[in-house]
């Protein structure tokens, strides 16, 4: 199965210059839990998450107003592209351990976002066992702990 055939491709994406207050306003709009983050050619730049915004910007006592989202967003993103194989997106998710995997074209254009709600939707297709395993290791904290060392 191809990521194509299970991504959502309904995507949206914010400036770098946008406010994170802006951000979290379009997560509570739209139900998203991240939101990449693109250029002034749509290329990604980077993906912030809820967690990115209540770690580095709430309890850093950031002005949400003010605070742009390329301050708190993450810079080295982890991304597929629509051609490739379910079992590749879910390795770079299960060793990164993220939940939501932003999908590019050749020119690096998000055009679809893969996420654990994808895998589930989709888990007759690609396997109960490769969704669980898949999930069990995005969510292992001992893996978290073995990379720390």
């Amino acid at each position: 199965m191809k990521v194509k055939e299970c991504m959502c491709d309904n995507v949206c994406c914010v400036k770098p210059q946008t406010t994170v207050t802006e951000v979290a306003k379009l997560m509570g709009q739209y139900h998203i839990g991240s939101v990449p983050v693109c250029d002034d050619n749509n290329c990604l730049c980077g993906i912030v998450t809820d967690r990115d915004i209540l770690l580095r910007t709430v309890a850093c006592n950031k002005n949400a107003n003010t605070t742009q989202i390329s301050e708190v967003m993450t810079t080295n993103v982890c991304q597929c592209n629509q051609n490739d194989e379910m079992s590749q997106a879910q390795n770079k998710m299960a060793q990164q351990q993220i939940r939501r995997l932003p999908v590019c074209d050749e020119q690096n254009h998000v055009i679809g976002i893969l996420t654990l709600g994808n895998l589930c939707q989709n888990e007759q297709q690609i396997g109960t066992q490769q969704v669980c395993q898949t999930l069990g290791n995005i969510c292992d904290c001992n893996q978290n702990a073995q990379n720390a060392q």
